[in-house]
């Protein structure tokens, strides 16, 4: 039956890989069930219900996760988006002062607008209009940023004020597990090692339980700059296991404080409507490019693209994400949308919706096995992360570096996601800067009309032309 409903021969696969795949995606995203909970519950942002929270992001996660794989049999998940929900609840709830259940009719409204670009086929003209130069740096810029954000979670990585980031402290236990854990999967990988990635994340877990324990980093101010649903930096240090096999279960709290508790009384005047447009339009681009940047990036990893770029069935992934946007309003969080840690899975094999079915399964049971997840340490799935990112950088041979005009674009768009912690910003950066060279290269017609306008749309925003 599986066979069936996800075409595993077809797409030379087996259940068994998929189901791997599945749980590798799943381990290197667990974290978004305490991390968004986490910054959507501050009492400086939007001040909600953290343990209705934790069961509303389940099941967003879930739901748009199954959704997508039945819509495109892709190995896509979804997820509230990191960056997307700090906006949420710092800037539009905490600095603007809009109420919780507002902020999610602007969701709503903007899930709204997104479908209905889907399903004129807007959005896929969108898609089209990205050269696929700059598609396949968009897919070597996300294995910067999330093998960035990998080595940042574990403190591999740490800030600096003089230059701007540094080594960590390799002594220490978090950091130490981490590239003890990247060198492990490093190997397994190249000796093709079945499972290589799982593997490494249950040694580092395992390992990781017998070094003491640092104290847990803040959680929301770690997130604040995270974006497209890359790993914010809100890591336990190491493995700290549940007293016993009674600590290991929990029910689920129930979502009904913010379950279907969304208003629009900033439709109610004028004023207020024109007051939250610049937000409503913010959160629109910020999801669309993200999105489409996940989108492009996964799939080109996965061998989906043709020879170019284009992607068969966009236009029902799409739909999907759109949908979700909506969906995630309704349910009571920030926007859901689709996951770079997708990648992944797809490294570990996973080829169909199997895979995105068995993270979302997962997903749910996790509910109840929350202390025992809330275990595996981020020392143990950057390694993942990290690896993830090398194999999704090896595309970057594809581009034609001996011709400047299309290697510029491409490398500013491979620097500028993860240096901003951008996509949306990533993707705008590289269209402006390939329009630019196209016009006075004499090489105009090479970009599509839609191209210039997406040019536009992010020069207006990179210089507050537009107040959105």
């Amino acid at each position: 039956m599986l066979s069936r409903i996800f075409r595993l021969q077809e797409n030379k696969t087996t259940a068994g890989r998929e189901l791997q795949a599945g749980l590798t995606t799943f381990a290197a995203m667990a974290y978004i069930l305490a991390v968004n909970p986490a910054i959507l519950a501050d009492s400086h942002g939007a001040g909600m219900d953290q343990a209705a929270l934790v069961t509303i992001t389940a099941l967003s996660a879930a739901t748009a996760t199954i959704l997508m794989a039945l819509m495109t049999n892709y190995p896509l998940v979804l997820a509230p988006g990191m960056g997307i929900n700090t906006m949420f609840s710092f800037y539009i709830c905490g600095r603007l002062q809009v109420p919780w259940s507002d902020a999610l009719g602007m969701v709503c409204i903007n899930g709204g607008i997104f479908l209905l670009l889907s399903l004129t086929g807007v959005r896929e003209r969108i898609v089209k209009a990205i050269p696929h130069s700059l598609k396949i740096a968009i897919t070597c810029g996300i294995g910067m940023f999330i093998a960035f954000s990998g080595l940042k979670n574990a403190g591999v990585i740490v800030g600096n004020p003089g230059t701007f980031v540094a080594a960590g402290d390799f002594t220490g236990g978090s950091a130490a597990l981490c590239l003890a854990g990247i060198v492990l999967t490093a190997i397994l990988v190249a000796r093709r090692v079945t499972g290589a990635i799982v593997i490494g994340i249950l040694a580092i877990t395992i390992i990781g339980a017998f070094v003491p324990a640092a104290p847990a980093a803040a959680v929301a101010s770690a997130a604040a700059a995270a974006d497209g649903g890359a790993v914010a930096g809100a890591a336990r240090m190491v493995t700290q296991l549940p007293g016993s096999p009674a600590d290991f279960f929990s029910l689920p709290a129930s979502p009904g404080p913010h379950f279907l508790k969304l208003t629009f009384s900033f439709l109610t005047t004028k004023a207020a409507f024109f007051a939250a447009l610049p937000v409503i339009l913010t959160l629109l681009l910020i999801d669309m490019f993200d999105n489409i940047g996940t989108l492009i990036g996964v799939t080109k990893r996965a061998g989906f693209l043709d020879r170019d770029g284009a992607l068969p069935k966009v236009g029902r992934a799409l739909v999907a994400d759109s949908a979700a946007a909506v969906l995630s309003s309704l349910l009571g969080t920030s926007t859901v949308v689709s996951y770079v840690e997708s990648a992944s899975g797809v490294e570990a094999g996973g080829r169909t919706g199997l895979t995105s079915v068995t993270t979302a399964v997962l997903m749910l049971l996790a509910l109840f096995l929350t202390p025992l997840l809330l275990a595996i340490p981020a020392a143990a799935t950057a390694p993942a992360l990290v690896i993830v990112g090398v194999f999704m950088m090896q595309s970057v041979g594809e581009i034609k570096m001996d011709d400047f005009a299309t290697a510029a674009p491409a490398i500013l768009t491979l620097f500028a996601i993860p240096l901003t912690f951008s996509i949306a910003e990533g993707i705008g950066i590289g269209i402006i800067s390939a329009v630019l060279l196209a016009v006075f290269t004499g090489r105009a017609r090479s970009i599509s009309l839609a191209g210039y306008a997406i040019a536009v749309v992010f020069f207006l925003r990179f210089f507050k032309i537009f107040p959105f």
